[in-house]
């Protein structure tokens, strides 16, 4: 049987909660014999406590086997670091593959390298599409799925949209969610982050809201008059209010913000889905978090016109309300009559994905047929 290297790239948050299940299969996987081994590489896309290190404590992930430190910069400068940095890595000691997730910077620049030296590439979160090429995110997976060679897909939506473009189907595999697997796994030790008490906060009578893409924050105007439409939707309930750092930046140059408002620092993993599952409901620009918001049976509105998760609109409790505030309104008032759709959860969301993905990684690699 052969011995198979794989790389796993990590580098920015939504990342962490995705390898965490991989590589607990893997080790399992190890414990029976299997031949397959890890190099754990975190890129430092994301390079503080709470947008990174936190994260690897609460899920249990092994300290990287190598810190490629990009810092901060442009995305062009991060791309550039992250290639170069990886590059050396390979030429140093090169992997059997590449295994990279979701559709951050990171997931781009190492497809990429890994192709050029000649190391195959597995996609996690594979084929998912929202449409809309001004978001970076688009653009990192449209790359990245055209120099990949095995696709790992969370619902039937990704595998056809693979299929249009031309994957071979023998190539996509139907895995489901690795993020599921991880709040499931850790549904139990979920707990309270430390302002509970002290902004007296009481289960289903708060909001949670994340905000970071530019169309709703880069332009001061337009942030205000969103943020203004939350708080008088939200009936005085207090909204709390994770700020990413890019929407900090623009925060600061706002005044009157709405009393509700409650501006926390990003928050750990167990924390902030504790708020989560106890909200009366979820206001977010983020993909990642509707597809939890759906497993948890949480409303969700999500403050976009697209989504590259359209399973948690048609099957989950997310709805697409748009980036027009007016929109918001009847949207809460929705939350508030108790009629919000019940949801249900997407096919193979059932905390098997890590499992199934290192099954096929081991057919791959050692036992190829």
């Amino acid at each position: 049987m052969k011995i198979g290297l794989i790389d796993i790239i990590a580098g920015a948050r939504p990342n962490f909660m995705k390898i965490a299940p991989i590589i607990s299969a893997l080790q399992a996987r190890q414990k029976e014999g299997c031949n397959l081994t890890y190099r754990l590489v975190h890129t430092g896309q994301h390079y503080d406590a709470s947008m990174s290190g936190d994260f690897f404590t609460q899920l249990g992930i092994p300290e990287p086997d190598v810190n490629l430190e990009v810092g901060s910069g442009t995305q062009a400068e991060q791309t550039a670091a992250i290639m170069m940095r990886y590059e050396s890595l390979l030429l140093e000691k090169a992997s059997d593959l590449c295994l990279v997730v979701g559709d951050v910077t990171s997931t781009m620049a190492c497809s990429i390298v890994a192709q050029k030296q000649g190391v195959k590439v597995a996609h996690v979160e594979a084929g998912i599409r929202s449409g809309d090429w001004t978001m970076p995110e688009e653009i990192n997976r449209m790359v990245t799925d055209a120099i990949t060679n095995y696709f790992f897909t969370t619902s039937e939506v990704a595998n056809q949209n693979l299929s249009r473009s031309g994957v071979p189907r023998e190539k996509i595999f139907f895995v489901g969610n690795t993020m599921i697997d991880t709040l499931l796994k850790n549904m139990d030790q979920l707990r309270a982050p430390s302002f509970w008490s002290e902004l007296g906060l009481e289960s289903d009578q708060y909001f949670v809201l994340t905000l970071h893409r530019p169309a709703n924050v880069d332009n001061v105007e337009a942030f205000t008059d969103l943020l203004q439409a939350i708080g008088e939707g939200t009936r005085g309930l207090p909204v709390v209010f994770p700020v990413h750092p890019r929407t900090a930046k623009t925060l600061k140059g706002l005044r009157n913000l709405p009393t509700n408002l409650s501006l926390v620092e990003p928050q750990p993993y167990l924390e902030f889905n504790y708020l989560v599952k106890h909200a009366k409901a979820v206001i977010t620009d983020s993909g990642g978090i509707t597809e939890e918001t759906t497993v948890m049976g949480v409303p969700c509105m999500t403050l976009r016109d697209t989504t590259e998760r359209p399973e948690t609109v048609a099957i989950g409790t997310n709805e697409l309300i748009g980036t027009d505030p007016l929109k918001l309104r009847p949207a809460l008032d929705k939350v508030f009559a108790g009629k919000w759709k019940t949801g249900s959860i997407p096919e193979k969301w059932d905390g098997k994905c890590g499992k199934r993905i290192a099954e096929i990684l081991d057919h791959i690699l050692c036992n190829p047929r």
